[in-house]
């Protein structure tokens, strides 16, 4: 049974977002970063954002911040130190006051009293100076001795007021006067703040006092508070995070919600309004769609939509039994689909890392690997990253992998010939490899042995390393692989060198940029992949 409490409405409830919208939002922090706990720490800096037309949202630490540095503004414009320590300085005048008048009725019996006199007329002006050089000067007057020893006791809080007061008088302009012990009360607040502020922009939570926040900034606040460091927890118990190895890491279930939310942002608009085409040479297995139906022609599978052709047949001749023809057959529409194999093909050089190249790319990895995997089960998928040499990248290591500064040079040649023999060991009617890359090639193997060139001139072509990487070309051609190229670059080099590609392979070439590249990646593949029959 479930149960559920209504409480009158104060303003510090707070609705509290789920850890799937939490998710989306470190997927999205991800998506900039290579680093987990860098895209974690963002997160808990900017909060989370309900979406339009929803007010729900997080508050990110950063929101804390401004609130809290707003708290102490407000202190600013109502009080005023002008009279912070007036009521002390009186008590010292009357004690000094006391001391003079019996210095001049007891200096005609003793006139070396005379030098005492000189001495308070000598005082510093500043108040906590003066309690200072007091403290070794021994009164006369018995009553001011013991009054002076009294405010002594005050002087630590004395000098801290002087100082707050000599720092801050500026700033606090408000209507409201404060008395030395408000100042004092004004001086613990605006500390707590500051070293909470201090805690705040540097993530020591555990350093934050919950009963000093709330009565600082609120019961709101508080629960802002409390809602940002259960946010790690509750990632992890709705499973999308664990910890692994003493450092957060991303689970299974993780790493799919992110190529599904990659697959949504990119391409969700075609997914639900568009099918698409794909030429193809075999079919596959034919693919029933229950919301098409239409009439049997002559040579269709009998994909019969039972109910669609009962009704036909009764709306011509009502009665038992049911008189059915030929004409009232109504089939489910079907898609032909083709198994493809596929390896996209990443470059993960340093140039990959300008103009947020890299980022898009790995998204659309992301994307494409969630697309494969839930619609297209039978086709293969596995994402090749290449640098000075290729390596295969696992679908789970991909969400934090980055482009590789330590190895500049781009090693297509090796990218290619890793990914044909992986098609090689994943055979199927259809073998495609997709390069995303931005550079021409500067690194190749011949005979087992690395060679890496820098290009002829600034924007000019490696030459031996081009050649090189189209033999590789031709190899894959002789497989029956088609490569497809998508540029994130248009230098006439690199066109020219992919123009090259396409002649020997009859792959296709896109030049593209890293805000349209899933755009245009993931609609050609879905626009190629199914042939309506």
């Amino acid at each position: 049974m479930i149960t559920i409490r209504y409480s009158e409405w104060d303003g510090t409830q707070r609705v509290q977002l789920s850890a799937d919208q939490m998710f989306e939002k470190l997927a999205e922090h991800l998506s900039r970063t290579d680093d987990l706990q860098q895209a974690m720490d963002t997160l808990m800096r900017q909060g989370v954002e309900g979406q339009e037309g929803d007010d729900r949202n997080l508050k990110g630490l950063d929101d804390l911040v401004r609130e809290l540095r707003e708290e102490m503004r407000k202190r600013f414009r109502e009080f005023n130190l002008k009279d912070s320590l007036n009521e002390i300085q009186e008590r010292l005048e009357q004690i000094l006051q006391q001391e003079r008048g019996t210095l001049a009725e007891r200096r005609q019996q003793n006139p070396s009293l005379e030098e005492k006199e000189n001495f308070l007329k000598h005082l510093p002006q500043r108040m906590s100076e003066q309690m200072e050089k007091l403290a070794r000067y021994e009164f006369e007057d018995a009553e001011a001795q013991r009054a002076f020893d009294e405010l002594m006791q005050e002087f630590s809080d004395v000098r801290s007021v002087e100082d707050f007061q000599r720092r801050y008088k500026d700033l606090f302009n408000g209507p409201q006067s404060l008395d030395f012990e408000q100042t004092k009360e004004l001086m613990q607040e605006m500390q707590q703040l500051q070293q909470m502020e201090q805690n705040l922009l540097s993530g020591k939570l555990d350093n934050i006092d919950m009963d000093q926040l709330q009565q600082l900034m609120g019961q709101g606040a508080l629960q802002d508070f409390e809602n940002l460091q259960q946010m790690q927890s509750m990632l992890q118990d709705a499973g999308f995070l664990i910890t692994k190895e003493g450092r957060l890491a991303l689970s299974p279930k993780g790493v799919r919600r992110i190529g599904q939310l990659a697959l949504k942002d990119i391409y969700a608009n075609l997914l639900r309004d568009k099918n698409g085409a794909h030429a193809a040479d075999h079919r596959g297995i034919a693919e029933i769609k229950p919301d098409q139906t239409r009439a049997y022609q002559y040579g269709d599978p009998m994909h019969l939509d039972l109910v669609g052709t009962l009704k036909k047949s009764l709306l011509r001749r009502i009665g038992v039994p049911i008189q059915m023809g030929p004409e009232d057959f109504t089939i489910f529409d079907t898609d032909h689909s083709t198994t493809s194999s596929t390896v996209l093909l990443l470059d993960m050089s340093w140039s990959m890392s300008w103009e947020g190249r890299f980022a898009a790319a790995k998204k659309v990895a992301l994307a494409l690997e969630s697309l494969i995997r839930t619609r297209y089960p039978r086709d293969y998928f596995s994402v090749v990253g290449f640098f000075t040499r290729a390596v295969e990248l696992k679908i789970k290591d991909l969400p934090e992998a980055s482009w590789n500064m330590g190895d500049p040079f781009t090693n297509l040649q090796d990218g290619i010939r890793l990914a044909s023999d992986l098609l090689h060991k994943h055979p199927s009617h259809n073998q495609n490899i997709i390069v995303v890359t931005d550079g021409q090639p500067t690194a190749y193997f011949s005979r087992g042995r690395l060679y890496c060139e820098w290009p002829l001139s600034f924007g000019g072509i490696s030459m031996r390393a081009a050649q090189e990487t189209l033999r590789e070309v031709e190899r894959a051609t002789q497989r029956r692989i088609t490569i497809n190229t998508f540029m994130l670059d248009d230098s006439p080099s690199l066109r020219a060198f992919v123009d090259k590609m396409t002649q020997l392979n009859r792959g296709r070439a896109f030049y593209t940029r890293p805000n349209n590249l899933g755009e245009y990646l993931l609609v050609d593949y879905v626009a190629h992949k199914k042939k309506k029959v």
